[in-house]
């Protein structure tokens, strides 16, 4: 079912080469035929600016946002982007130099000022980036670019202009948040980030931002948080980036991969240090999953446990009759945070990807099911009782339930990520399929279904193609689950003077329908949305 690909040294480069933005929509040329019902935009965000006069940015995180947009219309396309003027591109661009330290590369203090005076700056608190590179979600009538700080950016989605800066911390307690929020059918957001307690005690926070009402007041206004998970790490907090949503609960999985909050505080402004140096492992922790009622804001007692892997990505999150079902993208071992984030530096030549991504242990797709409902006379046995599952839930003597994964998905060196579904019918629902972005040592080089029932999967692969974060769209008259296109943005250098194109596949077999091709190279995107006519 997979071919292993080996990626020419010049390829997947193109995905971190630096562009210009637009001053207007270009048309697409389309070959296929573009689905009468597809109407809307494909909005994505990633990095578009990888280095800032003799400066580069040593990191995939790094670069600076750049907005993205593909526009459907009667069977036409255009496409257009433009950067966001977050805080961190409009100082990079009047200085002439990397201003704010990003994930992987450090800010050089401006050389004007001595030691002392930046000695004394340090007092003033971490300078946090705005780069908002990595998704956009709508609050209401409105759309957010994002990052993972506290820092997101209202944009308007139809012209791509930056229209302000917002903090989230004059709104909630938290001082930073994740990038993939869940976002309700009726408008309610959904998202959880650190907080910084008295005694500099560490906790997670749900925020809960609600949908536009009547008043039509900011619904930034009204947020609140809505329940609190406690940190297993007094100083240490673990690194979050997605979160469990169902109708009745949350889930939190707190990995071992741990930011040295101490490290981060103390050797920032003296140092040189970037978010990654604060970064390491505490794998004898293992994961503890944490789960709260969503409408009470309660947390259950209950003390979820299993053996170390690290998360980006959770797929789907939903109940069956008194357990959660939870789905995810796993990695296993610590060392696939150097692996990774290895490969994303910039700097890095194929070889010693390729020689680095060797040494990685091989990721998974996994089901955990977690029991709510506990007995102590159940002590010693497996309390999963549903059918359809191999994942296992036992009762300890010390009260904890161990739990042992469904393996949904694995393949030799190659990841199921960035997964997608059917959201707005099946987002913390019963499901079937997920799409996700096939990566062949960390570079992505495939599309994927998966039926995580069955286990069948479906793929789309051209030889040096790389495309992006698949995202599926619903025909508005649907009744199957995958009724629907797939969208995906591919970046293949090799094909001529159209290096991009907007794939559009069939949802239910991954064939291609259309492709709608630009005369631009387009760099590398993380996530984005699909926003209805």
């Amino acid at each position: 079912m997979y071919s292993q690909v080996e990626h020419p040294a010049g390829g997947y480069k193109k995905l971190f080469e630096t562009v210009e933005e637009l001053s207007s929509p270009v048309t697409a040329h389309v070959t296929g035929r573009i689905p009468t019902w597809l109407r809307g935009s494909l909005l994505r965000c990633g990095p578009g600016l990888f280095e800032v006069g003799a400066e580069p940015f040593y990191h995939l995180f790094d670069g600076q946002a750049l907005l993205h947009k593909f526009d459907f219309k009667e069977g036409h396309v255009t496409y257009h982007r433009r950067f966001v003027r977050t805080d961190a591109y409009v100082r990079a661009m009047t200085e002439k130099r990397i201003v704010i330290t990003e994930f992987g590369t450090y800010a050089y203090p401006d050389p004007c000022k001595n030691i002392f005076s930046r000695f004394f700056s340090y007092f003033k608190g971490v300078e946090v980036t705005d780069n908002a590179l990595v998704n956009v979600y709508p609050v209401g009538e409105d759309y957010y670019a994002c990052t993972e700080t506290n820092f997101i950016t209202k944009i308007n989605p139809d012209t791509l202009e930056t229209i302000k800066q917002v903090d989230l911390c004059k709104y909630v307690s938290v001082n930073g948040a994740t990038a993939h929020p869940h976002v309700e059918n009726d408008g309610t957001v959904y998202n959880i980030g650190n907080c910084f307690g008295k005694n500099f005690s560490l906790a997670y926070n749900i925020i809960r931002i609600p949908p536009l009402q009547a008043d039509k007041e900011d619904p930034m206004n009204k947020s609140e948080v809505v329940v609190q998970f406690p940190c297993s790490d007094r100083f240490k907090p673990s690194y979050v980036h997605s979160f469990g949503l169902t109708a009745n609960y949350i889930v939190f999985v707190e990995t071992p991969v741990k930011i040295n909050l101490l490290k981060f505080l103390s050797s920032w402004s003296l140092w040189g240090a970037n978010y990654m140096d604060c970064f390491e492992s505490n794998e004898t922790m293992g994961v503890w999953l944490h789960v709260a009622e969503k409408k009470k804001g309660r947390l259950l007692n209950i003390k979820y446990r299993t053996s170390a892997f690290n998360l980006f990505h959770h797929i789907n999150t939903f109940e069956d009759n008194g357990f959660l079902i939870v789905d995810l993208c796993t990695w296993k071992g610590f060392e696939f945070v150097y692996n990774y984030l290895y490969l994303a530096n910039l700097r890095a030549n194929w070889d010693e990807v390729k020689k680095q991504a060797e040494k990685a242990p091989q990721p998974e797709a996994r089901r955990y099911v977690l029991p709510l409902h506990i007995d102590k006379a159940d002590t010693g046995k497996n309390l999963v009782t549903l059918p359809y599952t191999t994942a296992t839930a036992t009762l300890r003597s010390d009260e904890t339930i161990w739990l042992e994964p469904e393996v949904i998905f694995s393949g030799p060196r190659h990841a199921f990520e960035f997964p997608q579904i059917n959201y707005k019918k099946y987002g913390g629902k019963p499901y079937t399929y997920t799409y996700g972005l096939g990566l062949n040592h960390f570079v992505p080089d495939r599309l994927c279904k998966l039926n995580v029932k069955t286990k069948e999967t479906w793929v789309w692969q051209e030889p040096d193609s790389y495309p992006s974060e698949p995202i599926f769209v619903s025909h508005p008259d649907a009744l199957e689950e995958d009724d629907g296109v797939v969208l995906s943005i591919v970046i293949s250098p090799g094909s001529g003077p159209k290096p991009a194109y907007l794939l559009i596949l069939n949802a239910k077999d991954m064939s291609e329908v259309a492709r709608a091709e630009v005369e631009v190279n387009i760099p590398v995107t993380f996530h984005g949305l699909f926003k209805r006519a």
